[in-house]
């Protein structure tokens, strides 16, 4: 697997990243995860509600070979309005929680998980460098920022952020509009998190929701409605055409066109099988009328 220098940084990662949201038991995911290692990948990304069961299946791995990226500052379980802190005590009582249950004494990349209103950015910026400098962690970055967010921190930070993790996809390509040209222009990498729109752009939504989809689940399926729209039928029908034209899934394809753009893009398999199949966009290019074909029916 290729690998990919993050932003203006030395930091080395596989330009295809394994995702953890989707884990659900540590024998099965140890599967996905040795087929990830023996393929070259070294970019993992771990899920904050996941980090018990993703702990014990890194277990299997040599840690040194592991590029390890976490997010700080947002709790999901709690109420809607209540989730996002990112004050120095919460940041970095999550850290410590986090190294616990991984079960390691550093991570690779360290990022605050949202832009928190409440936190003066200084505040964050200051305890991303004490993490740094303490060793816990080895790079800093943030996760769903806007371009001027992004901006405003890397002005205040000490040391450099080295990459904005965002969603991007054929579904979603906001990021293309300021957070990437302005990553670039600073120096960040980007990591791009659902390439696949929740499993959208596999196609396997096209006529119905199969039963051990996300969003067959009560707890996921409206990460996946959001999706499910006039619109997306539209460009989930022009990437199966495209994936046909290319004797490529459409999954293959939909990582291929997000990995343009991008530093590495995070793509999450449940069994080896999944991976298998994303894997398989390695060594495929969107040619060129394709690529603009796809990018004028998902604009």
């Amino acid at each position: 697997m290729r690998e990919q220098t993050v932003g203006a940084s030395g930091l080395r990662v596989s330009r295809l990243g394994l995702g953890t949201s989707t884990w659900t038991t540590v024998d099965g995911a140890q599967s996905v995860l040795r087929r990830f290692l023996n393929a070259g990948g070294t970019l993992v990304d771990v899920n904050p509600d996941n980090e018990a069961i993703v702990g014990p299946v890194l277990s299997i791995a040599d840690r040194s070979r592991l590029v390890i990226s976490a997010g700080a500052g947002v709790n999901p379980a709690l109420p809607l309005g209540r989730r996002v802190d990112c004050s120095r005590r919460s940041l970095m009582a999550h850290l410590d929680q986090t190294l616990n249950n991984l079960g390691t004494d550093y991570i690779d990349l360290w990022s605050v998980g949202y832009w928190d209103t409440r936190t003066p950015a200084a505040e964050v910026a200051d305890t991303l460098d004490w993490a740094v400098r303490t060793g816990r962690v080895r790079y800093a970055g943030v996760r769903s920022y806007t371009a001027w967010q992004l901006a405003v921190a890397a002005a205040e930070a000490e040391i450099p952020l080295v990459a904005a993790q965002t969603e991007y996809s054929l579904l979603m390509r906001r990021a293309e509009e300021e957070l990437i040209p302005a990553a670039q222009h600073l120096g960040v990498g980007v990591f791009a998190g659902a390439p696949l729109a929740q499993g959208v752009l596999t196609g396997k939504y096209r006529t119905n929701i199969p039963k051990d989809s996300r969003g067959a689940s009560a707890d996921r399926n409206a990460e996946v409605q959001g999706y499910l729209d006039a619109r997306a039928s539209i460009i989930v029908e022009a990437l199966v055409t495209a994936a046909a034209g290319l004797k490529a899934t459409p999954a293959a394809v939909a990582v291929a066109w997000a990995r343009e753009k991008v530093t590495a893009v995070i793509v999450g398999a449940r069994t080896p099988e999944q991976w298998d199949e994303i894997y398989t966009s390695e060594d495929l290019t969107v040619p060129r009328a394709i690529r603009a074909a796809l990018d004028d029916i998902s604009l």
